[in-house]
């Protein structure tokens, strides 16, 4: 997955707008986007747009996520209640704390699985690992904690009222603070063996902004972007993907070690390749399936 979009769940317009993009995974929001008093409401679209999507699935179609409420709010067990039955592809946990809130997740999880007669852990879990301060210090737990985590995203809005910032960009950049979460969640994400997933660009008018936001980020080694508009998507897409040259070079790398599988250097276009880079070419045609 490279680009992820949210839509609120209680508005079938923007949903369809998602679903119609081209957006890798659509995540059906249940937590900010939605008031208070329309979380019911949003429950029943959501599970209506899971059981649709299943029933008539679209060629190439993104997959389908749900963002439900924390793990410490009241609506926690109707979220699931409504939606994993209905067999999203992942549930995006914010307010994560760490490990222990993926376990906790994985359980509550596991036990609506066998009542739907669902395969045991055929939902995947996405936490948004950075939403407080205290999970900062929590980072390096996600490691092993379930084999349903499929990725980790970081995100700075919440963090910056938790902190009680007054903005976390300056100038469209973020401020220190915000760069080391997003840092930290980065090798959080490389620690456990996960994709790490870029925090939201929120001027989606701003597309100049928002490449060279998605350049960065795959530079440093992110794997993909959260998107709060349709039109960010295939800018998204596009960064994110390997280019032809780079596609090439990692396959040349990766036929000369299974050439000889044996090496630990090989010359390859004519520079000096070890192990380190080996890894590189697996991780960009990993991307190209």
């Amino acid at each position: 997955m490279r680009s992820i979009l949210f839509a609120p769940a209680d508005q079938p317009r923007k949903i369809e707008k998602a679903l119609a993009s081209a957006a890798d995974a659509v995540v059906l929001d249940l937590e900010d986007s939605v008031a208070p008093t329309a979380k019911a409401a949003a429950r029943e679209a959501a599970a209506q747009a899971l059981a649709l999507a299943h029933a008539q699935p679209r060629s190439g179609g993104p997959r389908l996520m749900v963002r439900v409420n924390g793990l410490d709010t009241p609506h926690i067990e109707a979220d699931l209640d409504a939606v994993a039955p209905q067999r999203p592809f992942a549930i995006m946990l914010p307010k994560a704390r760490g490990g222990d809130d993926v376990q906790h997740l994985a359980v509550k999880l596991a036990v609506r699985e066998a009542e739907s007669g669902l395969d045991d852990g055929a939902i995947g879990i996405v936490p948004l690992a950075t939403e407080t301060a205290g999970s900062l210090f929590r980072l390096g737990t996600y490691a092993g904690s379930s084999r349903r985590l499929i990725g980790l995203a970081w995100s700075a809005e919440d963090l910056a009222a938790d902190l009680g910032a007054q903005a976390n960009r300056v100038d469209g950049r973020f401020t220190p603070p915000f760069l080391l979460a997003r840092n930290m969640a980065l090798f959080a994400a490389v620690g456990a063996g996960l994709p790490a997933f870029d925090a939201v660009f929120r001027d989606h008018r701003d597309l100049v902004g928002l490449r060279r936001e998605c350049a960065e980020a795959r530079r440093d080694g992110f794997c993909g972007k959260l998107a709060i508009h349709p039109d960010q998507a295939a800018i998204i897409n596009e960064a994110f993907a390997p280019s032809p040259d780079e596609a090439a070079r990692a396959q040349r790398i990766a036929d000369a070690f299974a050439a000889a599988p044996d090496a630990g250097v090989l010359s390859v276009d004519g520079a000096m390749v070890d192990r380190a880079h080996l890894a590189w070419a697996r991780r960009v045609l990993s991307r190209m399936a």
